[in-house]
């Protein structure tokens, strides 16, 4: 027996705009969709899903304030994908650093608060 993969879940108060915001702003694409509530996003070979919900997700403001994150995507370029998020209207929270652990990343807020971390191996 072993375990073929992890699938995160990130709540949201509007799916629609959730969907918008991943598959037009970052470019990622629908994976799948499940009435009007739930949807899967593909990033590469990796799949997460959104699921709609009534409340914000109470995560938000702790991740925020801890400085941690929801989902951290990997780039094969940091630079040059933070200027295309810039150039669509993304506001970066931490704009493009290397890192101690030898990588480089930056930091946005999905369209809901979701902190993601975009982070290319040096």
């Amino acid at each position: 027996m072993n375990i073929a993969g992890v699938i995160t879940q990130l709540r949201t108060n509007d799916l629609e705009s959730s969907i918008r915001f991943y598959t037009e702003t970052l470019g990622l694409e629908l994976a799948f969709r499940y009435e009007d509530f739930y949807a899967g996003i593909r990033a590469g070979s990796q799949v997460f899903h959104l699921k709609a919900v009534d409340d914000q997700d109470p995560s938000i403001a702790y991740v925020r304030e801890g400085d941690h994150f929801h989902l951290y995507l990997l780039t094969d370029d940091a630079a040059a994908l933070a200027e295309t998020l810039k150039g669509r209207g993304v506001k970066l929270l931490a704009d493009v650093c290397e890192t101690e652990w030898n990588t480089k990343e930056f930091v946005i807020e999905d369209d809901q608060g979701h902190t993601l971390y975009f982070g290319q191996d040096l």
